[in-house]
């Protein structure tokens, strides 16, 4: 019997493992399928980029491909993949129909990183709370979920266009429990479609430097990513001068990848606000820190920031949104907190008493322990692709929701498409 042997992704953007979890993500999804001796084809409509791992290193195929555009036709034609992965959902809108026209038995698998329709309603809400009362200090936290953060993200046309792609797909990976869990519950989404997969593997560093050998505080995360600049701005206006006040010989770091402008004003030695953008060895300086603060006031998936604090053995201070996903039951490594307040006091005590500290740090190392060891979550996925490859044309039967929308959706981005494809060969002739 035919199986798996061949694999197309098809990335929203090319993989910077160094700079993203995003990043990560899918590069312990290409070791994955590498390690199976399966040929791996990465292609991507995006711009190379100056971070971009060296996948052809690791026996990856790179193909650049281009959006609205006849030659993906003949391009995957060729190739026929048995499996396609699409890396987040625009891609699939994008590629999907052009993928089942030319191959219409191979797996259609979404990878969805994170829900953006999630986060984006996260951000809507806080932004609204905010402009309800501006005279009043910016909240930490919204306390918005279950069915009234159902009602607040069902109108929404990203989530309408995000979910439609689940049932188009012959299987979803979710990073967070949380996330799929919310799909089943509130959107009704059925679990077959579905399969968690959370970042792999995440192990702790082997001789990491103890409390004595670390000072300063740390954040770090892409800057082009929408939490990680509110983050940052709100431990600027909010958070950082209070915890400067108890702490005055104490440093923030803030580094990330892609430092707009904006984000290298607020550097201020005098403050102890260090803006330091790109690391070039994310661990060393996690490891090097004492503390890692993350107050993470929306977003969903996976925080892979927060997941290196742990392997680094480096508490941190987040919040709700932040932890979301990650400890399930157990103690958090280093402190979750609802307000402003807390998390100064949070961020203070883990800074100054070491046997806090290495409590926490013992709880960091029994999450990645518990959640995130690599052999189960892959042999996982291992099996639920080959099972969702051998059943898929029962299992595209009996999603009949998924059939209604490929037709529809397929029909108006196959029309939209060529009509452009038309266009821009109009124009160059």
């Amino acid at each position: 019997m035919h199986s798996l042997q061949r694999i197309l992704i098809i990335g929203y953007v090319w993989p910077e493992p160094r700079s993203s979890a995003a990043g990560s993500r899918m590069f312990e999804l290409i070791e994955l399928f590498r390690a199976q001796d399966w040929q791996v084809t990465f292609a991507s409509a995006a711009a190379l980029s100056s971070h971009r791992a060296d996948l052809q290193a690791f026996g990856v195929t790179e193909r650049s491909i281009a959006l609205n555009c006849d030659s993906f036709d003949r391009f995957i034609a060729e190739l026929q993949p048995d499996m396609v992965l699409f890396d987040r959902f625009f891609t699939e809108e994008q590629f999907a129909w052009r993928v089942e026209k030319a191959c219409p038995d191979a797996l259609r698998v979404l990878d969805t990183v994170d829900l953006h329709c999630l986060r984006e309603t996260r951000e809507r809400l806080c932004k609204a709370a905010q402009l309800a009362a501006p005279e009043q200090p910016p909240a930490l936290t919204l306390r918005t979920g279950g069915q009234a953060l159902y009602a607040a993200m069902a109108d929404s046309d990203l989530a309408q266009r995000e979910i439609a792609a689940l049932y188009r797909c012959d299987l979803s990976l979710l990073i967070s429990d949380v996330e799929l869990a919310f799909l089943q519950q509130q959107f009704d989404v059925p679990a077959a479609l579905m399969l968690y997969c959370p970042l792999m593997g995440i192990q702790p560093m082997a001789d990491m430097p103890g409390y004595a050998q670390r000072e300063h505080f740390i954040s770090i995360g892409n800057f082009r990513h929408a939490p990680n600049w509110d983050a940052v701005l709100f431990l600027k206006q909010h958070l950082w001068p209070a915890i400067r006040q108890r702490l005055p010989q104490a440093q923030l770091h803030v580094y990330g990848s892609y430092p707009p402008p904006k984000a290298t004003a607020l550097h201020n030695p005098k403050q102890g606000f260090l803006v330091l953008g790109w690391a070039e060895d994310a661990h060393r300086v996690m490891a090097n820190a004492r503390v890692c603060l993350a107050p993470l006031r929306f977003g969903a998936g996976i925080k892979g920031k927060l997941a290196d604090a742990m392997a680094c053995g480096t508490p941190s201070v987040t919040t709700r949104v932040g932890s979301e996903g990650m400890c399930g039951e157990l103690a958090w490594g280093g402190a979750v907190v609802q307000d402003a307040a807390a998390f100064v006091e949070a961020a203070v005590k883990l800074y100054q008493d070491p046997h806090l500290w290495r409590h926490a740090q013992l709880d960091g190392t029994q999450i990645l322990a518990c959640r995130f060891a690599r052999g189960e979550q892959q042999q996982a996925l291992l099996v639920r692709l080959h099972e969702a490859y051998t059943h898929r044309q029962a299992n595209r039967q009996r999603n009949f929701v998924g059939s209604m929308l490929r037709h529809h959706l397929h029909k108006s981005s196959q029309y939209l498409s060529q009509w452009i494809a038309a266009k821009n060969q109009t124009q160059v002739h």
